[in-house]
């Protein structure tokens, strides 16, 4: 998710009460919502504070291939869990408890999952979206089997093809 639309969000603020506390213009926001413009550090920082929040900036990896496929997976996912949050979250957790039985030595990230899909559906939304290395190894653990039919994940994989095509 874009780090402006996500700090909108997580403030629970509109387009123009964002640009107004953070002394900027509505369209500006709008530009760094659509990719069309880039903020600065110091833009980032000032929006950040403007809304109660601290900017952290934070080195990672690259995603590679096999990260850039999961993440187009669960993307279609959280997609799906927007549209049907009962269905998905009770055979996540279906998923879950499957897994915790056959699979004990990964309690930890099990753990992890369980707390997770007992939060909001835009929480757990965040993480299946989330670029970063914890949320890629909860990624290799994924208790979402099972959501998406075959059809729909091999249209998923055609769209990632085309895509790392292009890069």
């Amino acid at each position: 998710m874009n780090v402006i639309r996500k700090l909108r969000a997580r403030a629970g603020l509109t387009q123009e009460k964002l640009a107004d506390l953070g002394e900027t213009s509505q369209p500006t926001i709008a530009a760094y919502e659509a990719g069309r413009k880039a903020p600065t550090l110091r833009t980032l920082d000032r929006l950040a504070k403007a809304v109660g929040l601290e900017l952290a900036v934070e080195f990672v990896r690259p995603l590679t291939r096999e990260d850039r496929r999961s993440l187009a997976l669960h993307e279609a996912v959280a997609e799906r869990l927007r549209e049907s949050p009962g269905p998905v979250l009770e055979k996540a957790r279906r998923n879950l408890r499957f897994l915790r039985d056959k699979h004990p030595h990964a309690e930890r990230l099990w753990a992890e999952w369980a707390v997770l899909l007992d939060r909001a559906p835009e929480d757990l939304i965040d993480v299946l979206r989330d670029p970063r290395p914890r949320a890629r190894d909860l990624r290799h653990v994924t208790p979402f089997a099972g959501v998406l039919d075959p059809g729909e994940r091999a249209d998923v994989y055609r769209r990632f093809q085309v895509a790392e095509a292009a890069r």
